[in-house]
């Protein structure tokens, strides 16, 4: 009998597959519907981007945009210099331009240039992770086609819609013409700086060769420059230049163009530039051109291709016949073949305009502009800001009398000594007043001014007149030992000249666009840094450097107007800074590296300013510097600083801030008629002294 099986009465076991079935078929069929959605969705994807390119290839990419001359214009209305327009761009072919140019250039700008079709997927990934992992956009993605497409077409603008053209562009620029043809038309129409467009023109202007001549130093150095021109131009900054050229050097070696022998070699490469400036690069006012450039740029942000090509006008405050008359004398004043330089800035003091600039003797062979050089020690034409604030502190009048005689000053709480001397140890061994220390520049009488008011109420002063280089509360600040620019010091003293009121300086008017629409307008920042009334009285103290006894009487004669002023010499540099009521100018004369100056050298700064001032201003009437309210003039002893009256052996006429003129007299009063002066400054005449002045300054 068989026996009965074990596994009866056990249930059965489901197959796997159904159950597999049941429990995801139903996302399964979600998915499929998903699927089938994305599908569809790449598929439309796909259909637009084939209408798109087969749409783009049909069309013609845009006429490339014609540069348009863009000009500076003088204060007259007339054209000083046009920016480069295009005119110093040479096209090349591609084989004419030498392999390391091309190398150089598709390492540090685009180095999978032939491996992508317009974008650089990997370089934009690449670029998102840098930029990520630093906080900052230190890396673009940008290929060479989409620069081409930009400087071609499109403007700088960072706009989507600008971005959505250059994507069609680049992808035009990429269907219409081979690798090379794109490589070819970028490497001549981008921007080398200083008005050089192509590398052809650059090859020539920096070295004086063709592109095809350039070596591997000279091409990685080239191929550094369109990033910044103004921060990488060797003219301008060799130390950028040199970094830029060495990090160029290290992306062709990671590239394996070249090998760490060549590229060692060329980064220690001396190379040969050509001088900047030559042909039409020097021109008239080169030095005032330059600082446009710099003010559009840097300062208002203007584009420089804007600049370069947009057809823009700029409206300047150049005054031309100034500027020919600054240029003139300071040709006329050094000799050619000294090495000395010099450097000249004339301010409307009124409204700030910039009339003149002289940067240096010969834009041809250095464009550094001295005007604005920060390193040259003012001497004593730093005074006027000392005296300033002597008479706003109270303590001290123009009849303020010091020793002038060797004098050991003590300071810092009695640690720290500070002994001044004289120009040439030469002392008076007497009482002098302020009238007299300031002609004469008198050091000592200097330093016990500093110590009366202090140091730091000095700076402060100097600061509200536009002094902004650096400057350290100690004794010999008096005597002028902290660098300040001629820009500084012409912008300064105006404030003397413009009764008290501080005229920011102006270079540009206004800029206008190719349509004449406005794109900038300046407005003047003017404030009354100082009184009317102090700014006259430091006037009248300085017109007496220009009269006997005073450091610049030996070029009084030269100028037949009122004019008041400070000299300044130290063993290095040698200043006049003055002003009419209409023109601020500082003139400074000396050597680049610091080299002393003989006597002879130290007085070229005077003349050459006496002869620019009467000579720019020789179609305008002589004018006074008008005596505002608060000021009181009265005859005063010199001897004794008393109000001199009739029997005093000695008067002089000397103006005061209103209350601080002497109350102690000198002599007995005149009799009726005998010309005694009363505190309006008028004397028997019923004249002022303005009247005495006047007619001085007619007859001389």
């Amino acid at each position: 009998m068989k026996k009965s099986s074990n596994r009866q009465g056990k249930p059965r076991r489901q197959p796997a597959i159904p159950y597999i079935t049941e429990r995801f078929l139903p996302h399964v069929l979600k998915m499929k519907r998903w699927l089938r959605w994305s599908i569809a969705a790449f598929t439309l994807f796909l259909l637009i981007m084939a209408g798109t390119l087969i749409y783009l290839r049909t069309q013609s990419l845009p006429v490339t945009a014609i540069s348009q001359t863009s000009q500076m214009i003088d204060l007259q209305g007339n054209v000083i210099d046009t920016f480069h327009a295009g005119e110093n761009r040479r096209s090349v072919q591609l084989s004419d331009i030498s392999h390391y140019v091309i190398e150089a250039t598709l390492a540090i700008e685009d180095r999978r240039f032939y491996d992508h079709r317009g974008f650089d997927v990997k370089g934009m990934a690449r670029a998102v992770m840098v930029n990520v992992q630093s906080f900052s956009a230190r890396q673009g993605a940008s290929t060479l086609t989409q620069q081409l497409a930009r400087n071609l077409y499109l403007t700088h603008e960072r706009t989507w819609q600008r971005k959505m053209k250059e994507a069609m562009y680049t992808v035009q620029l990429e269907m219409s013409y081979s690798k090379d043809e794109i490589l070819g038309m970028y490497l001549n129409q981008i921007y080398y700086g200083h008005g050089s467009y192509g590398i052809e023109a650059a090859a020539m202007m920096y070295f004086n060769k063709h592109a095809s001549e350039l070596s591997l130093a000279e091409s990685a150095m080239l191929a550094g420059i369109p990033k910044g021109p103004k921060y990488y131009s060797p003219y301008l900054n060799m130390k950028n230049a040199k970094d830029r050229q060495l990090t160029i050097l290290q992306a062709m070696l990671e590239g394996g163009s070249i090998t760490s022998e060549q590229a060692d070699a060329a980064y220690a490469e001396v190379l040969d530039f050509q001088t900047l400036g030559s042909g039409s690069q020097e021109g008239f006012a080169p030095y005032f051109r330059d600082y446009i450039r710099y003010i559009a740029v840097d300062k208002l942000g203007i584009d420089e291709h804007l600049l370069n090509e947009g057809g823009i006008t700029i409206y300047t405050t150049l005054d031309p016949e100034a500027q020919a008359t600054a240029e003139e004398v300071i040709a006329e004043g050094i000799p050619e073949s000294s090495e000395q330089q010099a450097a000249l800035i004339a301010i409307d003091p009124r409204n700030g305009y910039i009339k003149a600039m002289v940067g240096g003797r010969n834009y041809k062979q250095n464009q550094y502009n001295r005007v604005f050089a920060k390193t040259r020690q003012p001497g004593s034409s730093f005074k006027p800001f000392l005296y300033l604030t002597a008479l706003q502190s109270g303590f001290m009048s123009p009849v303020t009398r010091y020793m002038s005689e060797p004098t050991v000053f003590t300071y810092d709480e009695g640690r720290k000594t500070y002994e001044p001397h004289n120009y040439g140890d030469k002392y008076l061994n007497e009482l002098i007043d302020m009238r007299k220390a300031l002609a004469s520049s008198d050091n000592i009488y200097a330093v016990n001014t500093i110590m009366t008011v202090g140091a730091d109420k000095v700076i402060e002063t100097a600061r509200k007149l536009g002094i902004d280089s650096p400057m350290q509360p100690v004794p010999s600040l008096a005597l002028g030992t902290f660098p300040v620019s001629p820009f500084e010091m012409a912008s300064a003293f105006g404030t003397f000249a413009n009764g008290g009121i501080h005229a920011e300086p102006i270079a540009i008017i206004r800029i206008e666009d190719r349509k004449g629409q406005v794109l900038y307008e300046a407005k003047q920042q003017a404030e009354q840094a100082v009184t009317a009334a102090e700014a006259y009285v430091m006037t009248s103290l300085m017109e007496s450097v220009f009269e006997e006894g005073g450091t610049a009487f030996r070029v009084s004669s030269m100028i037949k107007r009122p004019v008041a002023g400070k000299t300044g010499t130290t063993p290095t540099d040698a200043w006049l800074v003055g002003y009419t009521p209409e023109l601020a100018t500082a003139v400074w004369v000396g050597y680049d590296k610091d080299r002393k100056l003989t006597v002879a050298e130290a007085y070229r700064a005077a003349p050459i300013f006496a002869k620019f001032t009467e000579q720019a201003l020789a179609a305008i009437p002589p004018k006074i510097f008008p005596i505002p309210e608060g000021v009181v003039s009265v005859y005063i002893d010199p001897t004794s600083g008393k109000l001199a009256e009739g029997s005093c052996p000695n008067r002089r006429l000397e103006a005061f801030l209103s209350g601080t003129e002497p109350t102690e007299v000198c002599g007995e009063p005149a009799a009726a008629g005998e010309g005694g002066a009363d505190k309006d400054g008028k004397n028997g005449t019923g004249k002022g002294s303005w009247w005495s002045d006047l007619k001085r300054w007619w007859t001389d």
